[in-house]
């Protein structure tokens, strides 16, 4: 039997930036992305479904556009002069990562906002992504949110938690891999919230011009694709 999905505050979202505990979590947090190997994953998905090369690609929770720039690297080679909005409550995306965009001829547009205020009033895209990111918001909250990025793209890719006990216990040991309290306890928050199944094509909108994926992939992430069928 599937564990029952939990939501509860982690911390990362209510220290403040700069933070020594944040600033140390979120390094942890390259190293945990790097481990599940998602931005490989997000990469392949975004190869593979896209109609064509983007001009614009809007990250949702993208925190300090890491993981999006380790996104940008795999693609850069087969997708030039694109534009990617990080999108995030903080604005934290250093003078450094925005300079590794522009190194792979993509331009890095650093925006602070709600989700739901920025969706609202936001410019269609060709892409939005999301990881580690739609854990963190109840069924209603994602119905909505997914009505509005239906309305506004083609292509939606996101990578979260997988929800299982095997996931949850191995979170509970990060720190023998040197992540801190924050990280410890924000992964496993992350996992008890993560989807297994089809959850989140059930909260997509009911049009049959969508073609939805969702699986696990690995041992501990869980992928969901969303892709407007052309003509």
């Amino acid at each position: 039997m599937s564990l029952p999905r939990r939501l509860e505050p982690e911390w990362l979202d209510h220290l403040p930036a700069e933070d020594p505990r944040a600033m140390r979590s979120r390094r942890d947090l390259t190293r945990v992305n790097r481990f599940m190997g998602n931005a490989g994953r997000m990469a392949a998905a975004l190869a593979r479904h896209a109609p064509s090369a983007p001009r614009t690609i809007i990250d949702l929770g993208s925190g300090d556009g890491q993981f999006m720039l380790q996104v940008a690297r795999r693609l850069a080679p087969r997708w030039s002069d694109v534009t990617v909005v990080l999108l995030d409550q903080q604005n934290i995306v250093s003078l450094a990562t925005r300079g590794g965009f522009a190194k792979l001829g993509w331009r890095a547009e650093p925006t602070s906002a709600d989700v739901f205020d920025f969706l609202a009033r936001a410019r269609a895209a060709d892409i939005v992504t999301a990881n580690l990111f739609l854990h963190h918001f109840v069924d209603e909250q994602l119905t909505r949110l997914f009505a509005q990025v239906a309305r506004m793209a083609a292509l939606m890719v996101a990578c979260e938690p997988r929800r299982s006990k095997l996931v949850v216990e191995a979170s509970r040991l990060l720190w023998l891999a040197g992540c801190n309290d924050v990280s410890v306890h924000d992964a496993v928050v992350s996992a008890r919230a993560g989807f297994s199944g089809r959850e989140l094509s059930a909260l997509w909108p009911h049009d049959p011009q969508w073609q939805l994926q969702e699986h696990a992939v690995g041992l501990f992430s869980h992928r969901f694709i969303a892709r407007r069928q052309q003509g």
